[in-house]
């Protein structure tokens, strides 16, 4: 069984493993062989670490990046919300199985929890955030900021570099 504790640091990797995962961040479909080939190390060695990299939790799935706007969800927001004397662990579990709530994150600041979320229009993004989300028990304040424009960056596994 492994714990949290077990899980290597990104120090912890080495370079063949950083690689494994810049690949599979890349293209999750890869085949064991091709990945192999792209890390030059054996196909039996490459299915080693990848299962260690999942056994240690550091791979913690494998999945299609979804493009909102195709699958009809037109407008995304941030929605930064204060929370009373509420635990954290209740207050995402409920934010979390809202419709349209995609992310649920504790932050620092005088804000507790910034959720992103997607929906078909600006009226059904109303509805969420006045709603369920604004309205629940426990939500003292919620701000509301539209996303115009959103711009990938460098996702952990591809950027090499910063784990020198």
């Amino acid at each position: 069984m492994t714990h949290p504790t077990d899980r290597p640091s990104g120090r912890g990797l080495d370079a063949v493993d950083r690689r494994i995962l810049a690949e599979l961040s890349h293209d999750a479909r890869l085949s064991l062989r091709t990945l192999a080939e792209r890390v030059h190390i054996s196909r039996s060695a490459a299915h080693t670490r990848v299962q260690a990299l999942v056994a240690g939790g550091v791979i913690t799935g494998f999945g299609a990046q979804v493009d909102r706007k195709a699958i009809g969800l037109g407008v995304s927001a941030l929605v930064v919300v204060r929370i009373g004397e509420v635990p954290w662990e209740e207050m995402a579990g409920k934010l979390s199985a809202l419709p349209f709530v995609e992310k649920v994150q504790a932050v620092s600041g005088d804000i507790d929890i910034v959720l992103t979320v997607s929906a078909p229009d600006h009226d059904e993004l109303g509805r969420a955030v006045l709603r369920h989300i604004h309205s629940m028990p426990g939500v003292t304040s919620s701000r509301t900021h539209v996303i115009l424009e959103e711009i990938e960056g460098v996702a952990p596994a591809r950027s090499l570099d910063a784990w020198l």
